[in-house]
């Protein structure tokens, strides 16, 4: 997701939900819209496991992400408290990513979620199996 795809998500998630009231913003959809790709759950399970990591290290441990892909995800989840970002002032310059408190305490979630794909991954099979 580009930057205008960003913004475009973040205009949506000011026009209120039918299911919510008219000013408020549905705290839900706000979170799963930001949270409920892929990466964005990869990330933080990968920074909650091995925090802290560096950019590459990042890269390596998730596979499959782009550069640019995991830029854009990193500065979210920054911008959103989940991960933070620390900058070290030397040569060559480093930048390392950890998860913060606000990430622990979704990493609680998540792990309730991997859980259950474990539980599941095989009925889940199965049923695709069947639908085929």
């Amino acid at each position: 997701m580009d930057r205008q795809g960003v913004a475009q998500k973040k205009k949506s998630l000011a026009k209120p939900n039918k299911n919510c009231l008219a000013k408020e913003i549905c705290p839900v959809r706000d979170v799963l819209n930001y949270i409920g790709d892929k990466w964005s759950m990869l990330i933080i399970l990968e920074l909650g496991s091995h925090s802290p990591l560096r950019f590459g290290e990042l890269k390596n441990a998730i596979g499959g992400i782009s550069q640019k892909m995991l830029t854009i995800t990193l500065r979210q989840l920054e911008h959103d408290g989940f991960v933070k970002r620390v900058y070290f002032m030397e040569v060559p310059p480093r930048v390392e990513y950890s998860i913060t408190p606000l990430g622990e305490s979704l990493m609680k979630a998540l792990n309730n979620l991997v859980t259950w794909a474990k539980d599941n991954t095989e009925t889940i099979l199965t049923a695709r199996k069947k639908s085929l």
